[in-house]
């Protein structure tokens, strides 16, 4: 199959031409690099523990949980898109399949690698699997997302068997076709692991009755935040895709899926991010006027403290969610590119901007009159450790890109043999 130049307008098929090995070597360079840090970052924290950390008993969520909450939720494009193709059979679609595998395996391999640092005695991890405390959402969490992980990883799998070299040994060949049978029963099981995980992390917040910022009134047995998280995460999944996608096509010079797959991503990403504008809405509201005042708080005492005042929750639900929805919903936006994918940048930043509120801001305001406002700077072995996990995933998707079929033919994206 012949490569065709981004300027052409027409289908790219992913085929037989790549970049020299010497330049996909110097693009590699500075991740390595940052990758390297990151690891002797963590290797300190490991050895050392948490004191290399700007962290303590009052502040014990920092700059690794709101990592995680972030690149968890924008991972969320990986079970959500395998839903729509195997269980809504969306099937134009397809093209976009196998890089939304590759990114939910890198979101959450790396955020299971950064638990694994934030534990603190990673000797002990494993108590949570054989000691569970059974009324902690944390524990729902923990089982899903290791769960979730071996399902993306079971995803990943025929992905790489479909690599060129792989596919002439027989039995990788066989194997691989045997997983592709599996794959619609593994997004089932994907999206219900998901669902669930994504749900809970945003209602441990929703249940901290001693933290009345974050603090929600319940829906049935959840709290509000519950619904929010995953509402939230289904909508910024397909925008972060789209960026992916694009990032990829301007750095390689190659139109690797067709425009038609940017307006649909579009058009499902502002749906959701508006639905999900209009829940936050009804539940600022609740909180503002019945939550916050039974708890003994005037609700603008939590934005009077800086670095936070109120335009942060209309930067969150206007700036990056309102605005966002109505690009991507306009027709005369998904035929302009640069507008498109603005507007899919401006609502992953609404998502990850939620995750920092709830992370950060929660925690440093004050929940009693002699309580002081507690500020949090992370070190630089918790910067460094966050540098090397956006290398990590810099670094599987350019293998994953050079050498694995991300992307097919305009008929099937699925069935490419690999570079």
């Amino acid at each position: 199959m012949a490569s065709t130049v981004l300027t052409d307008r027409r289908w790219i098929a992913r085929g037989e031409e790549r970049t020299s090995l010497s330049r996909f070597l110097l693009w590699l360079t500075p991740w390595t690099v940052l990758l390297a840090i990151g690891v002797y970052a963590a290797a300190l924290c490991l050895w050392y523990g948490l004191n290399q950390t700007n962290m303590d008993n009052r502040f014990a969520f920092g700059l690794w949980i709101f990592l995680d909450l972030g690149i968890i939720a924008l991972g969320a494009g990986a079970f959500f898109t395998g839903f729509l193709v195997y269980i809504l059979k969306r099937s134009e679609l397809k093209p976009i399949l196998n890089t939304a595998v590759v990114v939910g395996f890198i979101c959450y391999s790396g955020a299971v690698a950064i638990l694994m640092i934030d534990v603190g005695q990673p000797l002990r991890a494993w108590f949570t699997f054989w000691h569970p405390n059974t009324h902690s959402m944390l524990t729902e969490v923990t089982f899903c997302i290791s769960c979730y992980l071996l399902v993306l990883s079971l995803e990943y799998l025929p992905i790489l068997f479909r690599n060129r070299q792989l596919r002439k040994v027989p039995s990788l060949f066989v194997f691989e076709r045997q997983l592709h049978m599996l794959v619609p029963v593994l997004a089932a099981i994907g999206t219900l692991l998901s669902f669930f995980h994504q749900g809970s992390l945003g209602g441990l917040y929703g249940v901290l009755r001693g933290r009345p910022f974050a603090f929600r009134t319940g829906i049935l047995i959840w709290p509000s935040t519950f619904f929010l998280f995953i509402l939230s995460a289904i909508a910024s999944g397909p925008s972060f895709l789209m960026l992916v996608t694009a990032t990829v096509e301007k750095v390689t010079g190659r139109r690797l899926v067709p425009q038609d797959v940017f307006r649909r991503l579009a058009f499902i990403s502002g749906l959701l991010l508006a639905i999900y504008v209009a829940a936050k809405s009804i539940d600022t509201l609740v909180w503002l006027n019945v939550t916050s005042p039974s708890a003994g708080f005037a609700p603008w005492q939590f934005y009077a403290h800086k670095p936070f005042g109120t335009p942060i929750l209309f930067g969150e639900i206007v700036l990056f969610g309102l605005l966002p929805a109505s690009l991507l919903l306009y027709r005369k936006t998904a035929n302009h590119q640069g507008l498109l994918l603005t507007a899919a940048a401006m609502a992953c930043s609404g998502i990850l901007l939620n995750r920092f509120v709830l992370t950060v801001q929660t925690l440093a305001l004050p929940t009693l009159p002699f309580d002081e406002f507690l500020s949090y700077m992370p070190s630089w072995q918790e910067i460094a450790s966050f540098g090397g996990v956006i290398a990590y995933g810099v670094i599987v998707y350019s293998l994953s890109y050079r050498y694995l079929p991300l992307f097919g033919s305009k008929g099937d994206a699925s069935h490419v043999s690999g570079n």
